[in-house]
C-alpha cells in the first residue's frame, strides 16, 4: 500500500488528494480505491458501481470492454504463454 494510504488508514482520515488517480468519492473507504481493495478484497460489480457512483450496467459495460481489449491483444497471449512456460 502506498505511503499516503497507510497514513490515512492509521489516522482514520479521508484522503483529500482529489487529483490522485486512486481517489473516489466514497467516504467509507477513506476516498481511496487502494484502501477499498485492501479492506474488502474482490468486490461485486454492484459494489464497484456504488463506489464510483455509476450504474451496475455501466460497470458491466466497462468490464466487458476491458476484457475484450485484453483478449484482442496478441501480446497478452504471448506473455501468458511465456509465463506458463517459466512457471513449470
Amino acid at each position: 500500500m502506498r505511503k499516503c494510504c497507510s497514513c490515512c488508514v492509521a489516522n482514520d482520515y479521508q484522503c483529500p488528494m482529489k487529483n490522485c488517480r486512486h481517489w473516489i468519492d466514497y467516504k467509507e473507504d477513506l476516498n481511496c480505491t487502494l484502501i477499498a481493495v485492501e479492506k474488502h478484497g474482490s468486490m461485486t460489480l454492484r459494489e464497484v458501481a456504488d463506489r464510483l457512483g455509476i450504474s451496475f450496467v455501466r460497470v458491466k459495460q466497462l468490464e466487458t470492454q476491458a476484457l475484450t481489449k485484453l483478449l484482442d491483444q496478441e501480446s497478452f497471449f504471448s506473455d501468458l504463454c511465456t509465463f506458463k512456460k517459466n512457471d513449470n
